[in-house]
């Protein structure tokens, strides 16, 4: 006996006789007729019969009639039943939609295509997928525009790490078309998607060490600038997007407020304008990655001299000794590496005090930040043989990141509220 077949072909079979039956309950209901609704225009429309369309649902195929009407005013025709069971301008229920949209944001199309088939017997060909998370990913970024007040009413963590981060996404050759970038012809491949990331970190392990808190890590992000003319009282894109994400997390009622970045002076920038009382700590990784990468030049990747120099020079930053690094650094000063690293040792100088912040117990890494890079962004955008337009990539980071937070069922609930109301 082939158990696995049994199981699939029980299930088709009580699928189709639940949609069938659904389906009789549906079309015996004609209170679609009794009010004329009037058309966008404001006029009355006239009933003209009822209309038969077939719509994938999560059981199947439903063919349903519903009371249509047209506009003698603008000559447009339209169902209202369409509207109040939100299927208007979709061939797909609600509850596949919802189905399209998770996967969507998390694999590729034609891996959420055959998903979808595999899991749950819906077939939606990838395309379809394509427009429709991408339609459902524009209607989060509207949403999150709109939700700024704090998801809790609670009092948040005793302190709250805000990060910020920025990752290069591969786009369509349009898309890219007169920009600078990093290929050896100064063309660009990419666009950079800016990230910010909201955390606590009240736990501790077994070295007492401060780790992130589950559950508390929420994402932000898309492919917009950081910078803004002076004339812009409401600054950039970016500076509203991470004004935006603190207010929802309540950053400013945590009793401490830590910003973690990289180094990047438009990083420091934005939280000198967003939250100048906050304390600044660059991550201590990408500070060793610098020296690491200083030890390389002066002495070669793998030798005995490089690895000696750049474990002393860790020894310095970790200790609090920056006047012998500096030293150490200013030394090599021929080098043009060692001359960049002493510019951005100098420049960040406050930020770089880790005994202090241990000593506070905060994080000096920025890893939920590098993280969130990884697994909101490349996992999905950075695949092989990938390459976006600007809406659809952002849709789809909106998309992402709203579910990645823990907050889709929320927008899920208001966007139904939306649709009764309107």
């Amino acid at each position: 006996m082939d158990l696995e077949a049994l199981e699939n072909g029980a299930r088709r079979a009580a699928l189709q006789v639940v949609a069938r039956m659904l389906e009789q309950r549906l079309n015996a209901d004609h209170s679609d007729e009794q009010e004329p609704p009037r058309c966008g225009c404001q006029q009355a429309a006239r009933f003209a019969g009822r209309k038969a369309k077939t719509f994938q649902s999560v059981l199947g195929a439903l063919t349903l009639e519903r009371a249509y009407y047209h506009c003698p005013a603008c000559q447009r025709g339209f169902c209202p039943r369409d509207r109040d069971w939100g299927l208007e301008g979709s061939s797909l229920t609600p509850g596949v939609v919802r189905m399209v949209a998770a996967v969507g944001a998390a694999v590729s199309f034609e891996e959420g295509r055959q998903l979808l088939e595999e899991l749950s017997g819906v077939a939606v060909d990838a395309k379809q997928i394509e427009r429709t998370a991408e339609a459902v990913g524009r209607q989060v970024a509207a949403d999150e525009r709109q939700q700024t007040v704090p998801l809790s009413a609670t009092a948040p963590a005793p302190t709250l790490y805000l990060g910020v981060d920025g990752t290069g996404v591969p786009m369509r050759a349009e898309e890219v078309a007169g920009r600078r970038g990093k290929q050896p012809e100064g063309t660009a491949k990419t666009r950079e998607v800016k990230l910010c990331v909201v955390w606590s970190a009240e736990g501790r392990d077994s070295q007492d060490r401060p780790v992130r808190d589950p559950g508390s890590v929420s994402y932000s992000a898309a492919i917009e600038s950081a910078a803004a003319l002076e004339t812009e009282a409401a600054g950039s894109k970016f500076y509203q997007r991470v004004a935006r994400e603190t207010a929802r997390r309540g950053f400013l009622r945590a009793q401490r407020r830590v910003i973690l970045g990289d180094g990047a002076p438009w990083i420091w920038n934005l939280a000198q304008e967003l939250y100048p009382d906050a304390l600044q700590i660059v991550d201590r990784w990408h500070v060793k990655e610098h020296l690491s990468q200083v030890s390389h030049a002066l002495y070669g990747f793998a030798s005995s001299r490089a690895r000696a120099w750049r474990e002393r020079r860790f020894q310095e930053l970790d200790s609090g000794c920056f006047q012998a690094l500096l030293r150490a650094v200013a030394r090599q000063a021929r080098r043009e590496e060692a001359r960049k690293l002493l510019g951005y040792l100098k420049s960040n100088r406050s930020r770089l005090d880790y005994p202090r912040f241990e000593a506070l117990g905060l994080c000096t890494s920025s890893g939920v930040v590098e993280a969130g890079c990884k697994v909101v962004i490349g996992t999905r955008l950075k695949r092989a043989g990938m390459r976006w337009s600007l809406p659809g990539a952002n849709a789809i980071i909106a998309l992402r990141c709203c579910r990645l937070s823990g907050r889709f069922q929320d927008f899920w609930e208001r966007r139904a509220e939306l649709k009764r109301v309107a």
